[in-house]
């Protein structure tokens, strides 16, 4: 795709606006979240997504389009996944509901900053360095092997453990237990401390770059275009506050996730190993946008049906009435 810099300017600049109209129209004042709310809001930026991928169309045509579309809803798949521990975060730091959209919101902001870092990196070798589609590659089957396997021992996160970032600003900077509403500092007997609201924002935020280290060779596999895949992260992250919302509770449900994940960050792996050899000059099939779209569409909507059968059923047995003995 052909991206100059003032479309690199002015996509930035659409972005920024798009969040400072998120926060003012949205979420400038504390408030719990209604579940009409959030599905008002995903709806929306799922739609502008929708907008961006047909601008890309009109602009480059169908296969960056394409490229955008199967890279946003890989991103938005694997950002579910974050969801998990963004709840293990607001339960260990216990963020009032009313102040939990702010910290989302930070956080993300802080997490689309760190991914842009890495698109960056990851552009700059993929420029100078084609071996590093078999890292990618080998690195998102070592991936996909690993969720299996801890899927079926049945290993979950019950835990969030916080990382060296958040662990050394937590001993260095003098903070207070007590929320202050939505303040980041609050001064105390002459000195100025960090309230829990900022610690849980970087708790959000640097946990994202974990995630990071799949979810950003997975897109890598699907284009190589560092526009898109920069732009496809932006919207899947974006909305990612209001699907907190919507389907936090429903995560549980989501019992064979894992599995979907595993199954697409593979195909994305053989993907990018095969274009790595069709790279180094051997002769061998590629995978195509199209069918790469359709699989990974067709994998999430198997996962989520098998969920919501596996969840249905799990609870009907827990619904079994107890025996009365006469």
């Amino acid at each position: 795709m052909d991206v100059s810099l003032g479309l690199w300017i002015g996509t930035v600049g659409v972005l920024v606006a798009l969040i400072v109209a998120d926060f003012f129209i949205g979420g400038r004042k504390p408030h719990e979240v209604s579940l009409k709310e959030a599905g008002i809001w995903t709806a929306v930026w799922v739609a502008l997504a929708a907008l961006f991928g047909a601008f890309v169309w009109w602009h480059s045509g169908s296969r960056p389009a394409g490229e955008f579309f199967a890279g946003y809803i890989t991103e938005k798949s694997l950002s579910v996944d974050n969801l998990f521990v963004f709840i293990l975060i607001m339960g260990k730091f216990a963020v009032p509901r009313i102040y939990q959209q702010r910290v989302l919101m930070v956080g993300v902001i802080i997490a689309l900053v760190l991914r842009a870092v890495f698109i960056a990196g990851g552009a700059a070798l993929i420029n100078n360095f084609s071996w590093v589609f078999y890292f990618f590659g080998a690195f998102l089957i070592w991936t996909a092997w690993k969720l299996v396997k801890d899927a079926l021992a049945g290993e979950e996160d019950e835990e969030f453990e916080e990382n060296r970032l958040l662990k050394a600003v937590e001993r260095r900077v003098p903070s207070t237990d007590v929320y202050h509403g939505t303040k980041l500092f609050v001064r105390e007997n002459g000195r100025r401390l960090m309230t829990p609201m900022l610690i849980v924002m970087i708790a959000i935020g640097t946990t994202d770059v974990l995630f990071a280290l799949d979810s950003i060779p997975a897109i890598f596999g699907l284009t190589q275009d560092a526009y898109i895949v920069f732009t496809a992260n932006a919207f899947a992250l974006m909305g990612l506050r209001q699907l907190y919302f919507l389907i936090g509770g429903l995560l549980k449900k989501l019992v064979h996730l894992s599995y979907g994940l595993s199954v697409i960050l593979g195909f994305i792996g053989v993907k990018l190993v095969l274009h790595a050899l069709h790279e180094s000059g051997v002769h061998v099939p590629e995978i195509g946008i199209p069918l790469s779209l359709g699989f990974i569409v067709a994998v999430l909507a198997v996962t989520t049906a098998t969920s919501l059968i596996a969840s249905r059923r799990q609870a009907a047995e827990g619904e079994e009435p107890a025996k009365i003995d006469a």
